[in-house]
């Protein structure tokens, strides 16, 4: 096994067991040697999200979707951390993409 698997199953295994501060340490290591990879900083961006680092997750969620902008996960991810600062209107618009890319109006929804 690799050091980077290794790593990330460390930092999968914090996240699961909602100790975002250890699995942040550990997939922004995985997300220097590895910038492409997708599974690490959705991770990353999900465990800001919880540890309420929301101007980080927001920021991770936005260099995802950059690269991915069909990546609706990520994208319900970044609305929900700009409603939690309280940028309603940014988030809502967020929204309204991911419900005219899914056809799925439940995006609306707050």
């Amino acid at each position: 096994m690799s050091l980077t698997h290794l790593t990330y199953e460390l930092a999968v295994q914090a996240f699961d067991r909602r100790d975002y501060r250890s699995a942040i340490r550990r997939f922004r290591e995985l997300r220097d040697v590895e910038p492409g990879n997708h599974a690490v900083r959705e991770y990353l961006a999900r465990a800001y999200y919880h540890s309420a680092a929301l101007p980080l997750a927001e920021q991770e969620s936005r260099a995802i979707l950059d690269e991915d902008p069909t990546n609706v996960y990520v994208g319900l991810l970044l609305a929900r951390s700009l409603e939690r600062q309280s940028r309603h209107d940014e988030a809502m618009t967020t929204r309204r993409m991911l419900a005219a890319m899914t056809g799925d109006d439940r995006y609306l929804e707050r």
